[in-house]
């Protein structure tokens, strides 16, 4: 039996017609149809064949050449949907007629013309606003895509009584004007970060003129002696048997860590920020450290290429956004990071990646909040390093780390070796250390556990994004098998958190569409467990063409990007003109 299929019950099986040896062209609305062969995923996570020319045929009618054009990302692809400004209306107008000409400024590049944006509005999606109904109020006003819900006849926006108006989304921006303003003009105090990068530089500045000089010490140089360890910098956070959901980049955003919660996940990371853009004061990176209220245990994860840079956006975070701890990407592949030095590139900077961990460290015990982090296995493959640092990481001060099981250049192209992980968790006395990879059901979390039992907990990154109910079905410790109508309620809670996280006016509408879109990319992956011929279902199989149970479950289960467009009208309306959305991923890899 092939290790790469998903068997089928035959009663679901759909017979293929005839092979199709190119993509089918793109339909109108932008999507791509494309269904490779079971068992050769070509989004770059199968494992690679032997060494052929660079024009041979491959077995399946596509030569090297015609697969590498159908691997990696869509760099060049725009966004689904942009509206211009000149047609948006002006925030002074929000509230309706009562707030004509009450704005300020000489050159607003919005709409003033209340009555022709109302005409060109697009209509209603539905009769009931989710921010209206959660808080009796809803700050987008006129423009929002369900105000029939809070316009009177006059246009004008209704407040529930014993509510005030405001404008603002429920969950708090951190970033806000004057920090904004002080960032932009290099004026922010750092001088706490200062400290601690030149005392570590200093070190190992030391250190190195001490081994030169005597005899070569063994050993990482220790900073107690230098740098007293107070009891408010003492681990406080409790990592023992928890489960982590992986930042994931574009697809972990809030309102999906909202319906992991909803699931059971015990942590929660935002999405991998870039120290620069945090520290000049960029709008889009510190939305990414945005926390909801049901995230009880919360990081953000950033990325940087000097000790400097990490501890300056680590003191930013710490002072303005709502965190628990901060998470030190040490396992990124994108060459731009690599590139940088940042990311994977770390792990062979070490005297760079010491500095970082140690100021890190050590400044975020002075807010009471921990450093953490997530690593790689290596760089390239078959050449592994995370044992040689893993214990490192321990003596610099780090409270978790966290290893992905696959070195940079290996991608997703490999299974995870958690035997390897094992190994990385044995060369420490205290630090918790947690696994990542391949995990996919309860099945595979035992396995885990089972295989590597001296670690703390378990990380899980694309099995939650192709099932989020897993962290469920591991802490019940049994297989679940939603049904298509309870995982469209799943998608409308997701829709309804966008809403509130994006906005209800068309611009929010549509980002929360993109995102949805986006996360489709991978739920359609899931095979409904009812289904399965062989359970359960491993993160690097794919299935045989299937019919679902009923049409909606088939039509989850497309991986024709302008079935997902369908399904995004369902929940948010017909797409605008001129929206094309391009999946991220050029192919749909496992």
């Amino acid at each position: 039996m092939d290790e790469t299929v998903c068997y089928i019950k035959k009663e679901f099986v759909v017979p293929r017609e005839s092979t199709v040896t190119e993509p089918a062209a793109p339909p109108t609305s932008g999507g791509q149809d494309y269904d490779p062969p079971p068992g050769k995923p070509e989004g770059g996570d199968d494992e690679p064949s032997a060494k052929k020319g660079r024009f041979e045929n491959d077995g399946d009618g596509k030569s090297k050449q015609q697969k590498k054009r159908n691997r990696g990302q869509n760099k060049n692809r725009a966004l689904p949907f942009k509206e211009q400004d000149d047609v948006r209306l002006c925030k002074t107008l929000l509230d309706g007629n009562a707030e004509l000409g009450k704005c300020s400024k000489e050159r607003c590049r919005f709409s003033h013309d209340l009555e022709k944006f109302v005409q060109l509005k697009p209509k209603d999606i539905g009769e009931t606003c989710y921010i209206y109904s959660l808080k009796g109020y809803c700050n987008f006003g006129v423009t929002c895509r369900f105000a029939g819900a809070h316009l009177d006849e006059n246009l004008n926006n209704k407040i529930a009584e014993g509510v005030s108006r405001e404008d603002k989304n429920l969950v708090s921006m951190c970033l806000g004007f004057e920090l904004q303003n002080t960032l932009r003009k290099k004026k922010y105090d750092f001088k706490k970060s200062n400290e601690y990068v030149s005392k570590f530089e200093q070190l190992q500045k030391d250190a190195k003129e001490k081994t030169e000089g005597q005899e070569a010490r063994i050993g990482a140089c220790s900073d107690e002696d230098v740098i007293k360890l107070r009891s408010a910098e003492r681990k406080k956070i409790n990592f023992q048997d928890k489960l982590y959901l992986s930042p994931l980049t574009t697809v972990g955003n809030l309102p999906f860590r909202r319906i992991c919660k909803e699931y059971g996940v015990d942590i929660t990371c935002g999405e991998m920020a870039c120290s620069v853009p945090i520290i000049n004061g960029m709008m889009q990176e510190w939305a990414l450290t945005k926390r909801h209220p049901s995230e009880d245990l919360f990081g953000v994860q950033i990325c940087g290429y000097s000790g400097k840079l990490a501890a300056y956006a680590s003191q930013l975070i710490a002072e303005n956004a709502d965190v628990d701890f901060v998470d030190i990407n040490l396992g990124c592949p994108i060459e731009l990071i690599f590139n940088q030095g940042g990311g994977s590139a770390l792990l062979r900077r070490e005297k760079v990646l010491e500095v970082l961990v140690q100021s890190c460290s050590r400044l975020l015990a002075d807010y009471g909040k921990e450093f953490t982090v997530k690593t790689r296995t290596g760089v390239y493959a078959g050449k592994n390093v995370a044992h040689e640092l893993v214990p490192k990481f321990e003596e610099w001060g780090a409270s978790l780390v966290t290893i992905h099981g696959r070195t940079k250049e290996q991608r997703y192209t490999k299974r995870a070796d958690w035997n390897y992980i094992r190994q990385c968790a044995q060369t420490v006395k205290s630090v918790p250390i947690y696994g990542n990879g391949d995990i996919f059901s309860y099945e595979d979390y035992v396995e885990a556990k089972k295989c590597a039992p001296e670690l703390a907990g378990v990380m899980i990154g694309r099995g939650a994004l192709v099932k989020p109910w897993i962290f469920q079905e591991i802490k019940e410790q049994k297989a679940l098998d939603p049904s298509s109508s309870e995982r469209m309620e799943m998608l409308k809670r997701y829709v309804n958190y966008g809403l509130e996280h994006w906005g209800s006016d068309t611009k929010g509408v549509e980002n929360t569409r993109r995102f949805l879109l986006e996360w489709q990319s991978f739920l359609h992956r899931y095979v409904p467990y009812g289904l399965l011929e062989r359970p359960p279902q491993r993160i690097n199989q794919r299935p045989e063409p299937f019919r679902g149970r009923d049409d909606l479950e088939t039509l989850m289960a497309s991986p024709n990007s302008s079935d997902w467009v369908k399904l995004s009208e369902m929940l948010l309306g017909p797409v605008p003109d001129g929206f094309n959305f391009v999946p991220k991923h050029k192919a749909n890899s496992y």
